[in-house]
């Protein structure tokens, strides 16, 4: 699976880092819980893509981003 365009670190679409997931979520006033149910998925695993301890697919920051473009503070 190394030929995958979503495991190699040079992926053209790049995933967002660390910094732009927490920045993004801090932009629109949300927990980290709620921020991970807004794209269906676990406060650990949102705690886990704002530490750099696993990368999120760039459909997850999409989505959040598509569903709280309305809500900044």
């Amino acid at each position: 699976m190394a030929n995958h365009p979503n495991r190699t670190r040079n992926n053209p679409v790049g995933h967002p880092t660390r910094a732009e997931i927490r920045a993004a979520r801090e932009a629109v006033g949300l927990t980290q819980t709620n921020a991970a149910m807004l794209v269906h998925t676990t406060c650990r695993v949102w705690q886990q893509w704002e530490a750099g301890d696993r990368r999120m697919h760039p459909a997850f920051f999409e989505l959040f981003i598509r569903k709280t473009h309305r809500r900044k503070r």
